[in-house]
């Protein structure tokens, strides 16, 4: 049996009128881009939540900025996201073509559920 669970962000499908469906391997996916892409503070019911890597964007991007970019990536999946995946590595590099106006942050953990090697690639611009 496949497992589900819902899509994020959270829509309605149009078909059955139901919350949508999201295969779980890209349901995990969408929960690391969620714990990633959100500021501590954005949720006012989990005030802790979140990464906020987009706060980063504005600091030089620099080996050192790269350095506290992963810590924190790290940190945070361990935190939020320790009983879904084993996280495995996180690179953190210039964007898409060297960008430094970017971020390129890249994931690869294994979904516990299933034990397979996943990846995720997350660009914060």
């Amino acid at each position: 049996m496949n497992r589900t669970d819902y899509a994020f962000p959270f829509r309605v499908d149009p078909v059955s009128g139901q919350g949508a469906q999201s295969a779980y391997a890209r349901h995990v996916d969408e929960m690391i881009r969620q714990v990633l892409l959100t500021m501590p503070g954005e949720r006012a019911d989990l005030p802790e939540f979140g990464c906020g890597l987009r706060q980063l964007l504005f600091a030089p991007n620099s080996d050192v900025l790269q350095a506290t970019t992963q810590l924190l990536v790290q940190q945070s999946l361990n935190r939020w996201l320790a009983s879904q995946i084993t996280l495995r590595n996180v690179t953190v590099t210039p964007g898409p073509g060297g960008d430094y106006s970017q971020i390129l942050v890249q994931v690869e953990y294994v979904l516990l559920e299933t034990q397979s090697q996943q990846q995720t690639q997350v660009v914060v611009s």
